[in-house]
């Protein structure tokens, strides 16, 4: 049985070291969760006690988060996350691009939020390939951040002229119910569908500007049946949802890419809303779009959940079932 090992933390400015460890110490208390240490804090002071390497870790993540409060960035549970991600691409023997001072995951940076850095492996490759590709599909469950940091990449592009509008689209597909026939006008019959992307809009872009900016149609909220036939130019367009798409909405959407012009497809192939006969847009242009040039495909798994750490053990406990002969499920009662 390994030793014990022992480090201790001093941050130099109390306030900061209020910003690291959070409210009532809640990312002190999630930094032990992950990294099964014990960490005590003594006003500035922490002692971390545990395995010697979770605790060699724990040192760097809290020296992370440290300098990152003195950057002005605020600390949630999910940055505590990022950084030790973060600190494992260090210790790798084959870790992801570097910055001058070592591993740095990427980050979008939008005015209202400042930098919103990675918080996981493919989270980095997927800023990344938002960056490098006209066109990016990015596959996996709910929680991992696609659509969010989609919006995100969307606003910094507007921010900074790459391109003249954005337009958010999603298929009007119910989830497994039959609402019915939606009162009001377009925009009204469409905000249901769209509201994730609208929360996603008010993370990173004041209130006032979101609404000045839906009335300009600098951004425009359209559902996916109302796309045939334009051709997008200097637009960056997320298509949500994506796995809810047939196989001809698919090809009409992806054949809207005009000059000047970036498109994001996210989804969630295993959440697929269609009736039985037809086959998903998304899982399609995948296969046959794999490996063309100037296209991006990022895949997150359950592993790559960045919301409530519950989301993440709810999303594999389905993934494990899904995995199970269907001999496995409860049998009725039966007369």
């Amino acid at each position: 049985m390994r030793e014990a090992a022992e480090a201790s933390v001093t941050f130099e400015d109390n306030r900061l070291a209020g910003v690291v460890l959070g409210q009532y110490d809640q990312n002190l208390a999630h930094l032990e969760r992950r990294l099964q240490v014990v960490a005590h804090a003594n006003g500035n002071h922490v002692i971390v006690k545990g395995p010697p390497d979770s605790v060699e870790r724990g040192k760097a993540v809290l020296e992370a988060l440290y300098q990152r409060a003195r950057a002005g960035q605020s600390i949630s549970p999910g940055d505590v996350d990022g950084v030790i991600e973060e600190t494992a691409q260090q210790r790798s023997l084959f870790p992801a691009p570097n910055s001058a001072n070592g591993v740095s995951f990427d980050a979008v940076v939008t005015r209202k939020r400042g930098p919103v850095r990675a918080r996981s492996v493919a989270q980095d490759a997927y800023l990344r390939a938002l960056k490098r590709n006209e066109l990016v599909f990015a596959e996996g469950p709910a929680g991992t951040g696609k659509t969010w940091l989609a919006v995100g990449h969307a606003v910094s592009l507007i921010e900074q002229g790459v391109v003249e509008r954005m337009i958010l689209s999603r298929p009007a597909v119910e989830a497994g119910e039959r609402i019915g026939f939606l009162p009001g006008d377009m925009r009204e019959k469409v905000d249901p569908y769209l509201r994730p992307i609208y929360d996603a809009l008010y993370d990173f872009m004041e209130a006032r500007t979101v609404e000045r900016a839906l009335q300009t149609g600098m951004i425009e909220i359209a559902p996916l049946a109302f796309m045939r036939g334009r051709t997008l130019t200097n637009a960056v367009v997320l298509l949500d949802e994506a796995q809810n798409a047939t196989s001809m909405q698919m090809k009409m959407f992806l054949t809207r890419l005009g000059e000047g012009s970036r498109m994001i497809v996210t989804g969630d192939p295993t959440q697929i809303d269609l009736p039985p006969q037809q086959k998903s847009g998304l899982v399609e242009a995948v296969r046959l779009l794999s490996g063309v040039e100037g296209i991006g495909h990022v895949t997150f798994r359950e592993g790559d959940v960045v919301r409530h750490d519950l989301v993440r053990r709810i999303v594999k406990a389905y993934e494990d079932a899904s995995r199970e002969p269907a001999s496995a499920e409860p049998r009725g009662s039966g007369r």
